[in-house]
């Protein structure tokens, strides 16, 4: 299948001051945001990529933004609503210090699969329907560019992570292990057997070899030869 590039969106004023902003409209980067996008950015342009699919939400279309700036075509884009941010119902506009002491609290940490947010979606249908169209996006993509194609999603740090927990094999009530840090990229690579997890929550680090043609199907048993080191830049 073709590679999809998971980026959460960059810092916002929400996360700067530890409230929880859910889907208020609004919410935009800070400038730490905003930088940390365009460095998710520089990182990606060394990668062609075919599409790019957003959370309709402001911060993750200013992420999208940045992103599209360091591309040297024009890959299609499109919103779709089913990677936007949880629906946290009454939770939010909350500040996270206060939300620590609401008795749902310890439920999210620790069994993700019960929560029902009061007014809001659950986290089971929130995984669900990001999951289900992650795989619908590039099974699209594949069909149209090919099994060698990139792609990048830009979302929400509780979507994304509920995305490698599915491809991960990982049971939703586990989800809580992962991180996922504003405009850091997480990589996967659907084939015919399984999922294949690349990389996770990375704020760094050379991505050239996504250019290279995809793996086989089958894993490699004892690890593999990986990819090439980036090559040397001459002035």
């Amino acid at each position: 299948m073709a590679t999809v590039i998971l980026v959460r969106h960059g810092r916002t004023t929400a996360n700067a001051t530890g409230m929880l902003a859910g889907r208020t409209p609004g919410v935009g980067l800070d400038q730490v945001g905003r930088e940390q996008a365009a460095r998710t950015g520089e990182r990606l342009a060394a990668v062609p990529l075919v599409g790019l699919v957003s959370s309709p939400l402001e911060r993750c279309q200013q992420t999208s933004a940045l992103i599209l700036q360091h591309q040297t075509g024009s890959p299609a884009t499109t919103e779709d609503a089913d990677i936007t941010e949880c629906d946290y119902g009454q939770w939010q506009g909350r500040s996270l210090s206060e939300l620590a002491l609401e008795k749902l609290w310890p439920v999210v940490q620790a069994q993700p699969s019960a929560v029902v947010f009061p007014g809001g979606e659950s986290m089971a249908t929130m995984q669900a329907r990001s999951v289900a169209a992650i795989r619908r996006h590039d099974a699209r993509i594949e069909a149209e560019f090919g099994p060698d194609a990139v792609w990048v999603a830009v979302s929400h740090g509780d979507i994304i992570k509920s995305i490698l927990a599915d491809a991960l094999g990982m049971h939703l009530d586990l989800f809580q292990r992962i991180s996922v840090g504003p405009a850091s990229v997480s990589i996967v690579r659907y084939g015919p057997h399984r999922p294949n997890v690349f990389a996770t929550n990375t704020d760094s680090g050379d991505l050239s070899w996504l250019r290279s043609s995809a793996p086989g199907a089958d894993a490699p048993v004892g690890g593999g030869p990986g990819h090439d080191a980036p090559q040397a830049e001459h002035s």
